[in-house]
């Protein structure tokens, strides 16, 4: 099988390629739009490793965009559309930008990043916005239809850290290889999602924001396997069932909160859900429950496969079957990588003792760098090729990796490490609880002490009973000294979208009060 959606284009010209919100597109159709595209970037006058950005929504828009990068030797910088107006206008700034487009929804937030004087063009979705922005399908239309040739160096994406600490760094990776061609690399990158499960051809749903490097990256690897891929705008529990069902999705990318609020759905309407199409549904970018993963492998069957990496890079994968023998892991590493163990003083660690993780490419040259960062590109490694994610794990006798926390997040209590994952882990088990964050808070006698943040499932309403009885709860469960001593209840944890917790939002509540940090 010809892998690239321009191979696939030649091969099944009529099928359908992209399902949003908004419209379809045929493989030939997407095939002549990414052409025109990436012929309007060169007539503004863009050049190879020029620098776009795009502020965009879950829409077809954005594959074309990424696709015509790829095609036309530009670097895409796609901006979360979650980040205020200084936020955006900071990211377009520091990528460099030179040209900006925008989705007709989020033009609020472009509002600052709109008057870059860098930029050579401006284009938005939707009707006209005035000025000197042209219309995406203006735009499009005023491209050429030469095709581009594959045999040369690919474009590519630079991705910005999602900010929860400090300004967004934006993460400086290859694609390919030196002298890799187009062809090359969507070929090669068709192929990585075997080892999850993601096989050539079926229908791929999206489920989370493009803009973050899972989504992207998973959809992507399937839209480029020739997969059907059906494009979700916005998130529930009710439309992923439906569309697995209407599309007959065979692989999808999800994270651990859309798991608990599957399992959340009322007992008739998930017996009633047929899940035979699906063959594998990846996972990761945040802790599963364990209790949740084998919920739904009791559900779905044996189709959850799970990564560990970053934006960064670093990969550990692990297949439902694999779990199952080692639950709680998050599997081993990929070939090109080797896990290493390390305490603080960057000595490696024997099996089964915990400490820093860092990764070591084998490719020698594969690494990234953060944009324009030199301090905190060099923070991350141990040297050139060994980096590290900041997380805390061990590995155990057959290689798998067991996280404990992220490094930062790690209570200190009476000299005492806590590590609230473990607590999270229980108290996500309790009936009443949809969401839970636990992390430290001062407390003068012993540093910290442990606080439980909690989003209660709908119908359940805080009250100091259930404080208590969630204390007790985790009592019963873990050692005292790990269990919280009190408990907020929240109306919504501040989540990303892609599943990563604000935790920051939650504990800096307590530690500027007490004109501490941590």
């Amino acid at each position: 099988m010809e892998y690239g959606f321009f191979n696939i284009a030649a091969e099944r010209p009529n099928d359908v390629a992209i399902v949003d919100s908004y419209r379809s597109l045929t493989w030939s159709e997407f095939y002549d739009r990414v052409t025109r595209l990436g012929r309007a970037f060169e007539g503004a006058g863009l050049r190879r490793n020029d620098h776009i950005a795009m502020l965009m929504g879950n829409r077809a828009e954005f594959l074309e965009i990424l696709c015509a990068s790829l095609l036309s030797g530009i670097v895409v910088t796609p901006v979360n559309w979650h980040f205020n107006a200084e936020e955006v206008a900071y990211v377009v700034d520091n990528c460099d930008a030179k040209g900006l487009v925008v989705d007709e929804r989020h033009l609020e937030a472009a509002k600052i990043a709109l008057d870059n004087p860098g930029l050579r063009f401006k284009v938005a979705t939707g009707a006209p916005i005035g000025g000197d922005a042209l219309g995406y399908e203006e735009f499009v239309s005023g491209g050429g239809d030469d095709r581009f040739p594959l045999d040369v160096e690919p474009g590519g994406y630079m991705l910005y850290t999602s900010g929860t600490t400090g300004r967004p760094k934006g993460v400086n990776r290859n694609l390919a290889s030196s002298g890799a061609s187009i062809e090359g690399l969507l070929s090669m990158l068709s192929i990585m999602g075997a080892p999850l499960g993601v096989q050539p051809g079926g229908a791929h749903l999206v489920t989370g924001p493009l803009y973050h490097a899972a989504p992207l990256g998973f959809s992507s690897m399937a839209f480029n396997g020739g997969a059907t891929t059906v494009i979700m705008d916005a998130w529930t529990p009710e439309a992923t069932l439906d569309l697995i069902t209407q599309w007959q999705i065979t692989n999808t990318h999800m994270v651990p909160t859309m798991f608990v609020r599957l399992l959340r759905l009322p007992d008739e309407r998930r017996a009633a859900f047929d899940p035979s199409s699906l063959q594998a549904v990846v996972h990761g970018a945040a802790p599963c429950p364990v209790w949740a993963k084998e919920a739904m492998i009791d559900w779905w069957g044996p189709v959850l496969y799970e990564y560990y990496g970053a934006t960064e890079g670093g990969m550990a994968t692990i297949t439902p079957q694999e779990w199952l023998e080692h639950k709680g892991s998050v599997g081993k590493a990929a070939a090109i990588y080797r896990i290493e163990i390390r305490d603080d003083d960057g000595d490696e660690l024997p099996t089964g003792e915990a400490g820093t993780v860092w990764f070591r490419s084998l490719l020698g040259s594969e690494t990234f760098s953060y944009y324009k960062d030199e301090e905190k590109t060099k923070g991350a490694h141990l040297e050139p090729g060994v980096f590290t994610l900041g997380d805390v794990g061990k590995l155990d006798e057959d290689g798998y990796l067991f996280l404990t926390d992220r490094k930062s997040d790690m209570i200190i209590s009476g000299g005492v490490n806590i590590y609230p994952r473990e607590i999270e882990q229980v108290l996500t088990t309790h009936p009443a609880v949809a969401d839970v964050a636990v992390f430290g808070i001062p407390n003068d006698e012993w540093g910290e002490e442990v606080k439980a943040a909690v989003e209660l499932i709908k119908g359940r309403e805080p009250s100091f009973e259930l404080e208590q009885e969630l204390i007790e709860f985790c009592r019963e469960r873990l050692a005292h000294f790990k269990c919280p001593r009190s408990v907020d209840f929240e109306a919504a944890l501040p989540r990303h979208s892609t599943g990563k917790l604000y935790k920051r939002l939650l504990r800096d509540r307590y530690w500027n009060r007490e004109g501490r940090f941590i």
